[in-house]
């Protein structure tokens, strides 16, 4: 994925830049993940934090990972829409919604998480690496 990139929300009152390469990026089938999203996975860049340029109110709704640790979810307070993720976790590190993008074809996925609890419906990328949960930490450093 070239940079810098860009995104936003629906609404175009949350704004964002990033002027680093994703670290990772790929689908989480993990159950939050399906219910934030209202699909069968949620599509996923990470990014250093200390890259990405946020314009605009965002509201974070924190729940557990299965790691037992934090994740901030960030999000739109006026249009809703899902842009973020602070995994404490991965705290150098800032989870950012592949659909926000202001060109989501520059998406490239390199891996499925979380498959064990993916739905039987969803079709995943056979030539993807699969994980079971979440793969190591260090699996996230470049």
């Amino acid at each position: 994925m070239a940079v810098p990139f860009s995104g936003g929300c629906i609404c175009g009152a949350v704004r964002y830049e990033c002027s680093a390469e994703p670290v990772v990026s790929g689908f989480c089938h993990c159950r939050d993940c399906q219910r934030e999203t209202g699909s069968g996975f949620g599509a996923t860049l990470f990014v250093p934090r200390n890259a990405v340029r946020i314009t605009g109110e965002v509201k974070y709704y924190d729940g557990k990972g299965d790691s037992g640790q934090v994740v901030s979810r960030g999000f739109c307070p006026t249009c809703g829409a899902r842009l973020f993720g602070k995994p404490a976790l991965l705290p150098e590190l800032l989870a950012i919604r592949a659909g926000s993008l202001d060109d989501p074809s520059r998406f490239r996925p390199e891996r499925d998480i979380y498959v064990s609890s993916a739905q039987p419906w969803d079709f995943m990328n056979p030539a993807l690496p699969k994980f079971a949960k979440m793969p190591p930490v260090s699996s996230y450093d470049r």
